[in-house]
């Protein structure tokens, strides 16, 4: 039975990992929206074999990609689940939207889901990674993607509640890929950072609380604790409380080199490129020139 709700996807050379988020959601939603950013793999044609409606449009940043794709594509149903091409609905979720949809609060514009991140094909479970619970289903017309280049979240003015059930994040593509992604992420957080520095405020972001949605805990972690710790530690201190006092030694060899490289090796790389930028204003330049570049 179809519930009353559209799957986006936003893609580009997803050949790979495509094929199991689209079958992960045919036996519930009404609709799936595709939007790729210019595919030159079998992307385009694996999504239209599958049934879904697929748009182009050229990349400039996540959060701008899915608010063209909310706002472009014509989504009518009553709700839209924002799902990225490495994921897929497991089937206690799947039953959740079938059968409980349906009956939420008219107040409620946000629903948080939990989501397994899966790393060289283990699940990373510990190390404060699971349970994590990200609002990915809203609304149709009533949330929009903040403005941000990294970690973006969904900006819900309206109720947020918990379904039951997760998705699960598990990318095919190689350990090469991941680390080039967040070498490439690096140039994204680092010009982020310079950024809120210049600004008191940047309008439109999620804000930062201690006791509100998982988003809004991360914002203020981030911004309240992990900001005010000194470069030379603050990635360390993380590593060593992700990988001990949260127990990522729980998750086996797989474990230990993510946590490192996410915890540690990219959060210092962040850290270095900032300290790089503050002292010389011509990398700064190049910096802000590459970002840009990037957008497009």
């Amino acid at each position: 039975m179809a519930a009353d709700i559209t799957i986006l996807i936003l893609t580009k050379n997803e050949e790979d990992n495509l094929p199991k988020a689209l079958a992960s959601v045919q036996g519930f939603a009404t609709r799936v929206v595709v939007v790729d950013s210019g595919s030159t793999d079998r992307t385009r044609e694996i999504a239209r074999e599958a049934g879904a409606d697929v748009f182009e449009h050229p990349w400039r940043n996540y959060a701008e990609q899915l608010n063209w794709g909310l706002d472009a594509t014509g989504i009518s149903t009553t709700w839209t689940f924002r799902l990225d091409a490495d994921e897929e609905v497991l089937p206690e979720l799947a039953q959740w939207i079938q059968r409980q949809l349906a009956t939420v609060a008219g107040d409620v514009d946000g629903i948080e889901v939990g989501r397994r991140m899966y790393f060289l094909g283990r699940w990373i479970r510990h190390g404060g990674m699971y349970p994590r619970h990200y609002v990915r289903i809203f609304r149709t017309g009533k949330v929009r993607c903040e403005l941000a280049l990294m970690d973006e979240h969904m900006v819900v003015h309206g109720g947020v509640v918990r379904a039951h059930g997760d998705i699960k994040d598990d990318n095919n593509k190689p350990l090469r890929w991941w680390i080039a992604k967040h070498n490439w992420y690096s140039d994204r957080e680092a010009f982020d950072l310079l950024e809120r520095e210049a600004a008191a405020k940047l309008p439109g972001l999620v804000e930062p609380r201690l006791f509100g949605t998982h988003a809004e805990r991360t914002r203020w972690f981030k911004t309240k604790v992990y900001a005010r710790i000194p470069m030379a530690w603050r990635s360390r201190l993380y590593f060593l409380w992700r990988y001990y006092l949260l127990r990522g030694f729980l998750d086996g060899e797989e474990g230990r080199i993510y946590h490192f490289l996410q915890a540690h090796w990219y959060r210092f790389l962040c850290d270095a490129k900032v300290r790089e930028a503050r002292r010389y204003p011509k990398v700064r330049e190049e910096l802000v020139r590459e970002v840009y570049k990037s957008l497009g």
